[in-house]
């Protein structure tokens, strides 16, 4: 098993460590981008209160709750909607990058389960409407959901655009794997995405530093 990884069952039996479950939607789609570009797939992430990209989810408490129970309170909270998720849907449990197992730091370390569920588009929809609209975390702990663009523009934009954004934890690498296991995206198509991306971050960093370099510059008063 690799390093950080965890069985459910071994998970579950880290009675001290704090829990958090988080899924990633999706669906199939014939839809179409300006009529021509097939979309393929759409899958649901969000844009969170810190400004990073992540799987809707949260904090559970096993000794109250099953991982699935607690889950599915937490998408009624984050999506406006029920969308109940079982063992079925269960993916890995590991350890979060910031609280590994041998941590010093004097929080409990916290363990990430990930689910993965399919849904129909419609579904989709309904939960992209209700997000916006009755979702009680909405505008606080959610900014918003998004649609992960699984495409590539004649402009070399879309998903590696995309993948260039500042993930929360793993999940981008959550992401990545998912859709290779279940082969939304070619692991050619991953590769090009990715490459792009590296290329797209070395640009941003460069125009940060113009940036702050304006900051750093007395400015002439008006």
């Amino acid at each position: 098993m690799a390093s950080g990884q965890l069985s459910r069952d071994e998970a579950l039996e880290c009675s001290s460590s704090r829990h958090a479950c988080h899924v990633m939607l999706y669906s199939d789609t014939a839809s179409q981008l300006f009529g021509r570009t097939p979309i393929r797939h759409i899958v649901l992430m969000q844009m969170r209160f810190d400004g990073l990209l992540g799987f809707p989810g949260g904090l559970v408490d096993p000794l109250e709750e099953t991982l699935e129970e607690g889950l599915t309170r937490e998408l009624l909270e984050e999506l406006g909607v029920a969308v109940p998720v079982s063992v079925e849907d269960y993916v890995e449990s590991c350890f979060a990058p910031s609280h590994p197992p041998t941590s010093s730091s004097s929080s409990s370390p916290l363990i990430l389960h990930f689910y993965v569920k399919k849904i129909e588009e419609e579904q989709i929809r309904e939960i992209e409407k209700a997000a916006a609209s009755t979702a009680a975390d909405h505008g606080l702990e959610v900014l918003g959901m998004v649609r992960v663009p699984l495409y590539s523009t004649k402009s070399h934009t879309g998903f590696s655009c995309f993948l260039s954004h500042s993930f929360i934890g793993n999940a981008r690498s959550q992401l990545v794997d998912s859709l290779l296991r279940l082969h939304l995206v070619s692991p050619g198509e991953l590769r090009i995405a990715l490459r792009s991306s590296q290329r797209m971050n070395a640009q941003v960093a460069q125009e940060l530093r113009v940036a702050l370099e304006l900051t750093e510059k007395p400015r002439k008063q008006l």
